[in-house]
């Protein structure tokens, strides 16, 4: 082999397994990458401390939409977001309305609507379950009761509710049989998943093949990595330093995207939460995704 074609040959090795490579892989024409998001829970320190520099940084980083966070307590970060360009079609909000509407002080989830309705929203995502709701198997059937009926109300506003999960659904209870089981078997077709690839995956499940399972019943995915050494699954705690900017952990990116696709999700988002300085590293995620 002549010199300069060994250097061909080395350079497209590195090419090959370099993370700019996979990326660009992904198509530059994917219209995730294109509308690609951002939850903002990933700047929620700096956003408290700079509401409008931070979303600046955010549309100057190249994101096109951002998911909130707080609803109904969004009102000024969902107007600055869109100040930038940046649209909001999602937003997390508070839970208890739908998981727990009996509790006193909890806003009745007809007003969070509304409220939904009036900021131009098309989804709402539960975020989270406290841990006294989710003990059994039977809780997590009341949950997806309570969640059924909610989803149906605001399908009547065209707005899409989804259930944000995290690893702690994935562990068995009994008969072996865990709370995202019930939940795949007892959601109606008018309930979908916000599924975290994360998560998915720290709770021992493997995000492609979930993803295919739940054709047409995903509607967002959160985009995050995870660094390599944890011992998984892992219904508990994580360290901080778990989570890591895309392309710089474990989890493959372009085969759960390309799943997204053919399985109907409307939007992706960045999220990490955790991280050392986190405007760098929503830049380094959206580097990955060559969406600039």
């Amino acid at each position: 082999m002549h010199r300069r074609q060994f250097l061909k040959t080395a350079l497209a090795s590195t090419l090959a397994s370099s993370t700019a490579f996979q990326a660009l892989a992904l198509g530059k024409n994917n219209r995730y990458r294109k509308e690609i998001g951002i939850q903002l829970y990933t700047l929620r320190n700096q956003l408290k401390a700079d509401l409008t520099g931070t979303l600046k940084s955010v549309a100057d980083a190249g994101y096109k939409q951002v998911e909130t966070f707080g609803f109904p307590n969004a009102k000024e970060m969902i107007k600055t977001s869109k100040d930038f360009g940046l649209a909001v079609n999602s937003s997390h909000f508070n839970w208890e309305s739908v998981t727990n509407p009996e509790k006193k002080g909890v806003p009745p989830f007809v007003e969070i609507i509304n409220k939904a309705k009036a900021a131009d929203l098309d989804h709402l995502v539960i975020p989270y379950v406290h841990a006294h709701n989710r003990k059994s198997l039977d809780d997590y059937k009341r949950l997806a009761e309570n969640c059924n009926k909610a989803a149906v109300e605001a399908g009547k506003s065209g707005i899409q509710l989804a259930y944000h999960n995290h690893a702690f659904e994935f562990e068995p209870l009994e008969s072996g049989r865990s709370g995202f089981e019930i939940f795949v078997k007892e959601f109606d077709p008018s309930m979908k998943f916000e599924l975290d690839v994360f998560w998915v995956v720290v709770g021992g499940k493997n995000p492609v093949n979930l993803i295919k399972k739940l054709k047409g019943r995903v509607s967002q995915l959160h985009l995050k990595d995870l660094k390599k050494g944890l011992t998984l699954p892992n219904y508990g705690k994580i360290p901080n330093d778990a989570f890591k900017e895309l392309g710089s952990g474990t989890i493959n990116m372009e085969p759960i995207i390309e799943a997204a696709e053919k399985a109907g999700v409307a939007h992706c988002h960045v999220e990490q939460d955790h991280s050392p300085d986190a405007i760098k590293s929503i830049r380094r995620s959206i580097q990955y995704l060559g969406t600039l």
